[in-house]
């Protein structure tokens, strides 16, 4: 499992009750007062401080001390507040007799406020494209890769929580953003004439995302799988060491509930730009989300275009062209402004050969004879009875196209059983290739790229597998038609005796 689910984790949260109660209006604005004072830096409130904030507001009307001393009570059994004896000295009987406490925010109430702050601002979905984040992730992924277990102290962490931030925000704000595109608010304002202004900076800001996210983002993919498990599990150590370096007032996670925290965020990180065998990556997915978001607001625009288009009226247009014609004299004229104006009108193409009477090139089409074809009427009248025509075969072509197809597949197999044959090799020690077993070796290594666990299985039970290069080395495929440069991958076929047993 990817997380453990205590039953503390199943609780009813009391501190949110105050958000619901029947005085919801009086808790929410002592909460707010009292947050805003801790915000300050002040801390412990008395009753006096907290109701003279409140009423300073005026948006509770005949709200009294005692009301406030009981809501106060109220927030206390709930777990919003934690109060405190106020041993100062009392000016009045009437302090002298009440029982006088101090109160303190609780941790679970600042954040609840917090979050409350937060849902004020929200807007629609927000979030940005950012291509920013892509490189502070390369940077701290290659810094892990070159120091492995030699950071200094307290480097380690600063590497996780920098790597782990970008990761999170990059994440969260596209995954926002796309949201935004598919909401509600975005469909409608879509459908508006305005949008055309927005359409080439909004087309121009979502093909800079995918360009950098094809060239910085698969960079960072083939970072990750050459940091093994090893480089992983120390680095994670050095991170865990420096967490626990930090002197702590209260009781916090034990260093195993850490180590499986940042093996988690770790594991995240990997799912999202690789994938598992599972399910394709976050990456692609991503891409493949922002593509079609270009092509939804492609399409909107040439909607809005065709629209208005369809809504120009053109009497203006046609009044002056018809005055045009009212103008000329003769019915020659009439005609070269129509063949102007209106162009061809539709024609019907005829199809068969032409007998000519002559080859020579100046010969005029209108000097030739005609050729008569006979067509079909379009009257309703039922037509009489023709002599049917024979039903025709396509035996020969589905023939030729049968054997043309079985030569491909003879041609792959054969390449196939000598891949086999020949074990497991790499890049450099293949021979010259021939120009169609070199296209296919590259489908075969792409496939295999695809795929979390770079391997694939033929139709004819063959599983082909490809390894990394151990140091990143190149290497120089030849074949007939030229040399490539590429990746010294080495490639394995086996598998297939049972299908071709």
């Amino acid at each position: 499992m990817d997380s453990y689910l205590s039953p503390a984790g199943l609780r009813a949260v009391s501190e949110l009750s105050y958000l619901t109660a029947t005085n919801v209006a009086r808790y929410r604005a002592i909460m707010k007062f009292v947050y805003l004072e801790y915000q300050r830096l002040k801390y412990w409130l008395r009753p006096e401080e907290i109701y003279e904030g409140v009423t300073a507001w005026s948006v509770l009307e005949g709200y009294t001390m005692e009301q406030c001393v009981s809501d106060l009570e109220s927030l206390k059994n709930w777990g919003n507040l934690a109060s405190r004896h106020d041993g100062g000295r009392a000016l009045s009987l009437e302090e002298y007799m009440r029982k006088k406490s101090q109160y303190l925010l609780t941790p679970y109430s600042i954040e609840i406020e917090r979050m409350l702050e937060a849902l004020e601002k929200v807007k629609g979905y927000g979030g940005s494209l950012e291509t920013t984040y892509f490189d502070t992730i390369s940077e701290c992924v290659h810094q892990i890769r070159e120091k492995g277990d030699l950071f200094e102290e307290g480097e380690a962490l600063q590497n996780w929580e920098k790597l782990y931030v970008a990761f999170k925000t990059m994440h969260e704000n596209a995954a926002d953003f796309i949201a935004s595109i598919h909401s509600i608010q975005a469909d409608e304002m879509m459908a508006t004439d305005g949008f055309l202004m927005l359409k080439d900076n909004l087309v121009n800001y979502l093909q800079h995302f995918v360009k950098s996210l094809q060239r910085s983002a698969y960079r960072i993919e083939g970072q990750l799988q050459r940091v093994r498990d090893g480089m992983r599990d120390l680095y994670i150590e050095r991170v865990l060491e420096d967490e626990l370096r930090k002197p702590r007032l209260e009781e916090g996670k034990s260093a195993e509930e850490l180590r499986a925290e940042f093996h988690q965020g770790w594991m995240n990180l990997k799912r999202w730009f690789i994938g598992d065998e599972l399910e394709q990556s976050e990456l692609t997915l991503l891409e493949k989300a922002t593509k079609e978001t270009i092509a939804k607001v492609v399409r909107s625009a040439v909607r809005l275009q065709e629209r208005r288009r369809g809504g120009v009226s053109r009497r203006n247009d046609l009044e002056n062209l018809g005055r045009r014609f009212a103008e000329l004299e003769n019915l020659d004229e009439a005609h070269k402004l129509a063949a102007y104006a209106f162009g061809l009108f539709p024609s019907r193409h005829l199809q068969g050969e032409d007998r000519r009477e002559t080859e020579r090139a100046d010969a005029s089409t209108w000097e030739e004879p005609p050729n008569v074809r006979l067509i079909r009427t379009r009257s309703r009248k039922r037509a009489s009875k023709s002599a049917s025509e024979p039903m025709r075969t396509h035996t020969a072509k589905r023939e030729a196209y049968r054997k043309q197809v079985e030569a491909q597949l003879e041609e792959e197999r054969a390449f196939v059983t000598w891949m086999r044959e020949a074990g497991e090799r790499s890049i450099i020690e293949l021979p010259v290739l021939k120009a169609k077993d070199r296209m296919r070796l590259l489908q075969w290594i792409g496939r295999c790229t695809a795929t979390a666990s770079r391997s694939f299985v033929t139709s004819d039970g063959y599983k082909v597998a490809i390894a990394w290069p151990e140091h990143d080395e190149d290497a120089v495929l030849r074949s007939e038609d030229g040399e490539l440069i590429m990746a010294n991958y080495r490639i394995s076929v086996t598998g297939g005796e049972a299908r071709n047993g």
